[in-house]
């Protein structure tokens, strides 16, 4: 099946209401897409069936799936198309900018107090497009960010999604695991190394520590890599490799999820208290971003999850951007608003043909 017939399938999925899920691994140039053939929403009774998992920030509940067995799935090459990167223009939103560093400024005070150590603030920005396009979407997508793990999930139910995150949740084969630790964010520049402050650094060992000591409880061995930049499209970010055995015969693909999510880059550290402060203090529900989504193997013998990063919704005509960043004691409200506007470029050149 060429791409052109395979993007009018999904299109045709789409517009019938049906669910589907399509996505690509780092440096991929396929595309692996599952149609699912009737509307209903299931989530995981175990993580033991081929399927797609979508989960939310706050993973109280099983999360939503698309099982392999429920549809039809193919895979399929897409060419490459050079799309050009170019800086979208956001006119300044004085009102939300004050609102979002107040959030920060209180995130600083508890963490000044000693409740926290880090806190990650996000908001949400909504944009208007005047006629959205499903196929342009998917292409733009998966020619802008060819080194991220791009999808595009649709369900009735949970809306449109899509993303092209930078963050590997975890990696599993057998009983080997791969994850990764990765904080503080620049902006890119061709030819000039990145010098990291020490706020950006504090952050970064912060994440370390944090996800090397929570894994302790449902690893055997567990090494830790040198940090090193990584970019990320128009952004460089500091990462940590993270890598180890599972514990034999206790460690589920269910419990590593549940042990790692939400990490200290998406949450904070304490993880609890930090968690029922963001759902507390932050005025919007996050939904799907800075969850985890991508494919597993039955009988868990092999999974790739990725954080749900760098993505929108989008829903009658409206697409809805989502940004956050981590806050520590260091952190300048007003630099944290910049990074925020900054992270907003990744996706605003999935959707500028749109607006």
């Amino acid at each position: 099946m060429e791409l052109t017939s395979a993007l009018k399938r999904i299109n045709s999925h789409y517009n019938q209401h049906l669910p589907f899920v399509l996505f690509s691994h780092p440096d991929e140039e396929f595309i692996k897409v599952s149609l699912q053939h009737d509307d209903v929403l299931y989530d995981m009774d175990s993580y033991l069936n081929e399927a797609f998992i979508f989960a939310p920030f706050d993973f109280s509940k099983k999360p939503y799936c698309m099982p392999s067995h429920k549809g039809e799935t193919f895979t399929e090459a897409y060419p490459k198309k050079n799309i050009l990167h170019q800086e979208f223009d956001i006119k300044e939103d004085i009102k939300a900018a004050k609102k979002y560093i107040k959030r920060i400024k209180g995130a600083i005070k508890v963490i000044k107090n000693r409740k926290a150590i880090k806190i990650v603030t996000s908001r949400k920005k909504d944009i208007d497009l005047n006629q959205f396009n499903l196929i342009d979407l998917i292409i733009r997508l998966l020619n802008l960010y060819p080194k991220a793990f791009r999808y595009v999930w649709y369900h009735p139910k949970t809306g449109l999604w899509c993303g092209a995150s930078p963050e590997l949740l975890v990696k599993t084969k057998g009983p080997s695991f791969i994850t990764m630790a990765l904080a503080g964010t620049q902006k890119y520049q061709e030819g000039i190394d990145p010098v990291w402050n020490h706020k950006e650094k504090e952050e970064q060992q912060i994440v370390v520590d944090s996800i090397s000591t929570s894994l302790q409880k449902v690893t055997s061995v567990v090494k830790i890599s040198k940090t090193y930049t990584r970019r990320a499209a128009s952004l460089v970010h500091l990462c940590t490799d993270i890598t180890g055995i599972l514990k034999k015969g206790k460690t589920t693909l269910s419990s590593i999820t549940s042990t790692l999510h939400p990490t200290p880059a998406v949450c904070g550290t304490p993880q609890k208290f930090v968690k029922k402060y963001i759902l507390k203090n932050e005025d919007y529900n996050r939904e799907f971003y800075t969850g985890f989504l991508g494919p597993i193997c039955e009988k868990e013998s092999c999974s790739k999850l990725f954080v749900n990063l760098r993505c929108m919704k989008i829903k009658n005509n409206i697409a809805s951007l989502f940004v956050g960043g981590g806050i520590t004691i260091s952190s300048d409200p007003e630099s944290e608003w910049e990074e925020t506007e900054h992270k907003l470029q990744t996706m605003l050149q999935v959707i500028e043909p749109m607006i």
